[in-house]
Parts: structure tokens; C-alpha cells; sequence
């Protein structure tokens, strides 16, 4: 529940136009529901903003499925990653708001009545260093916008030619947080963080060839970065770096 959700339950009751009775059973499931397979923490929105977001790789269509209705049923929204082409299309085919994003292998449902942005010019700012890296790129560029925070994507300016990075030097240093997406041997980040003030989420990707090793040549040289100030999130994790760059915008 949303917690423009809940102020919305207690006016009611407050008001007498709801018994306290039946909000006791649409607060039921608070903290969490039990379906024997996943047990929902409906109360993640209200300690941290958010609702839970589904991952749904490892996951049977059935259970993506019914983790989304019950998530539905609850915030008017979900949001779910590393989804397949047979989850999406069981969950649209059930949910038709769902958007299904092929690239970055998210489903979301926005909520129907969205809540007011507060006024702000922050922006995340995605920057990708290679066409392969988008998947990744895409997933975090997804989820930042399903937090509600305005996004731009800035694609193919690694290190290989550097000038298409400086050209968009204005980009970069307007932006509220950027998320930095690479793989091969990960030195983007350093880049941009040696280059503005804001906070610079590193993303490491699996792109790379073999000494790559998964991209742990990536990771291990975003956390040897000499550039302050660069955060790390683990290989490929797109929603972590969503997720650690709204926190910073909210704050």
C-alpha cells in the first residue's frame, strides 16, 4: 500500500465514510502475505518508498503471475525484472497496462492515478559505453522511471572514443546522479567521475571477452576506481543501480 494510500484509508475512516472494521481488511495483509511460494512484503513501500519489484528469472509463469496480482491488488503497480518473453506475455495477457520492455526484460504496470512529482529538475542520467552494454543500461533507465524520477539515456560514448563522451559534457554535468554502464575492462566510470561533481553509480556488465572473466575485470576495476566519489553495484545489476541513484535523488 502507497502511502498516499494509506492517508487516503484513515481519511476515510477518520471521516466515517469507512468503518474501522472494513480497514482492518484491506490492511490485512500488512506486512506481508503469505502464498506458500513467496511471502509479499506489502510494507516495503512504506519503510523505503518503494514497493517490492519482482525478479522473476528462476520463477514459473504461474508464480509471476500471481505475485504481480497481488501486488497489483495492493499499490496499483508492479514492477518485475529479468523477465522472460513467456512471463511478459502471461502477465499482459492478464494485466493489459503491463508494459513489456524486450531490451531490458522488465514488465511494469504503472499505477492509474500516479502521484504528483514534486517540482524538481533532478535527472538521472544513464550512460552506457557500448551498444552491447544496453540491456543493462535499459534495466536501470526503466526502474529509475518507475521510482518516478525523470531520465535520460546517453549511449555508446566509452572509452574507445572518447570524444563522444566530451560532447556531451553538458549532459553530464546537469544531471542530478549518473548511472555509468560498462563492460570489457570498465574504465567509463573513472572517466565521468573524473569529470563532474555528481554522484556516479557504476554499473559493471558480463560483455567482454574472454579475460573478462563476466565481467569481473569490470568490477574489480570500478572498485579500484581513482575517481572519488564512484559507488559499485554488483555485474549486470541494472535495478541496484536504479535503485541506489533514487534513494540519492529523494534525499
Amino acid at each position: 500500500m502507497r502511502p498516499e494510500q494509506l492517508e487516503v484509508l484513515l481519511a476515510d475512516v477518520a471521516a466515517g465514510r469507512l468503518s474501522p472494521t472494513a480497514a482492518i481488511e484491506r490492511l490485512r495483509h500488512l506486512p506481508f502475505e503469505d502464498l506458500d511460494f513467496a511471502r509479499i512484503d506489502h510494507h516495503r513501500v512504506l519503510r523505503q518508498g518503494h514497493p517490492e519489484v519482482v525478479f522473476c528469472e528462476g520463477k514459473t509463469v504461474e508464480q509471476v503471475v500471481a505475485i504481480c496480482d497481488r501486488l497489483l491488488a495492493t499499490t496499483d503497480s508492479f514492477l518485475g525484472t529479468r523477465c522472460s518473453e513467456a512471463q511478459a506475455g502471461a502477465v499482459r495477457s492478464r494485466f493489459p497496462r503491463t508494459v513489456w520492455n524486450l531490451l531490458a526484460r522488465t514488465i511494469y504496470c504503472p499505477p492509474r492515478q500516479a502521484a504528483p512529482r514534486p517540482p524538481t529538475t533532478d535527472t538521472i542520467l544513464v550512460v552506457s559505453a557500448g551498444t552491447s552494454d544496453l540491456p543493462v543500461a535499459e534495466e536501470a533507465a526503466v526502474c529509475a522511471e518507475a521510482f518516478g524520477h525523470c531520465v535520460e539515456r546517453l549511449a555508446d560514448v566509452g572509452v574507445a572514443g572518447l570524444h563522444r563522451l566530451l560532447a556531451s559534457a553538458e549532459r553530464l554535468r546537469s544531471a542530478r546522479v549518473v548511472i555509468v554502464v560498462a563492460g570489457m575492462e570498465g574504465a567509463l566510470p573513472s572517466v565521468v567521475g573524473g569529470l563532474i561533481s555528481a554522484p556516479v553509480v557504476a554499473v559493471p556488465t558480463s560483455v567482454g571477452y574472454g579475460a573478462s572473466f563476466g565481467g569481473l575485470a569490470a568490477l574489480l576495476a570500478m572498485l579500484n576506481s581513482c575517481a572519488a566519489g564512484v559507488t559499485v553495484v554488483n555485474i549486470d545489476n541494472g535495478f541496484g543501480a536504479a535503485a541506489a541513484a533514487s534513494r540519492i535523488c529523494s534525499r
